[in-house]
């Protein structure tokens, strides 16, 4: 058991992405391992992932293991085939070749992603059950002390104003990281409360559950 603070976080928006490349085959293993002809990838590569498991679709892995038209996704577990239908999983990738630091971030919060239930009673009974349906879509928001001359706020105005899909990692103190996809709202009015910091609030509306890597690639 350990515990921990949020001190020296560090949080950082995806800016450049390489070329999108075919995955031409995705395995039922743990971890998956995908095809990719001449992907030029290397071990410890942050890449977007495109694929027709929905499981695996729109969401932010790190490579490993990495040989020539080959490379597994760090963490994944596609093992079965109810979930993970072989010979389905195929799609696209697109590696993450620059981040942008969002500094001065005083605070971050999350919203959604609670369990969502089906309720049913039979006529017999005289009490209600419940089933798990689906998770409710995920927020994630952050505050900003206002500085429009930062690069991390105008790299967050920029992918705000094109409706763009941004990865965001955010990097804890041990080495573990967070990885979130989504669509990039900025609030660019800042709060002001006499005596207290102006700042500004961005929203990532995520497509789909964070990727969470608990150490660093060894």
């Amino acid at each position: 058991m350990s515990v921990s603070l949020p001190n020296g976080v560090i949080l950082a928006l995806a800016t450049a992405y390489g070329a999108v490349k075919n995955v031409t085959a995705l395995t039922n293993a743990a971890p998956a391992v995908a095809t990719s002809a001449a992907h030029g990838l290397t071990d410890g590569a942050i890449i977007e992932m495109k694929s027709g498991w929905q499981k695996l679709n729109d969401r932010i892995y790190r490579i490993d293991d990495t040989t020539v038209g080959a490379f597994s996704l760090e963490g994944t577990d596609t093992t079965s085939q109810t979930v993970y239908p072989g010979g389905t999983g195929t799609g696209t990738l697109r590696e993450i070749t620059a981040w942008t630091q969002i500094s001065q971030v005083t605070d971050t919060s999350t919203s959604g992603g609670e369990m969502q239930f089906a309720t049913f009673s039979f006529l017999e009974n005289d009490f209600e059950s419940q089933i798990p349906t689906q998770a409710s879509a995920q927020s994630f928001q952050m505050t900003i002390a206002d500085d429009p001359t930062l690069p991390g706020y105008k790299a967050l105005q920029a992918a705000a104003e094109k409706r763009d899909v941004r990865a965001l990692r955010v990097t804890f103190p041990n080495g573990s990281v967070i990885l979130y996809n989504g669509y990039v709202s900025f609030n660019e009015t800042p709060t002001m409360t006499k005596g207290q910091v102006m700042a500004v609030q961005a929203t990532f509306s995520l497509l789909s559950r964070p990727v969470r890597y608990a150490a660093p690639q060894v």
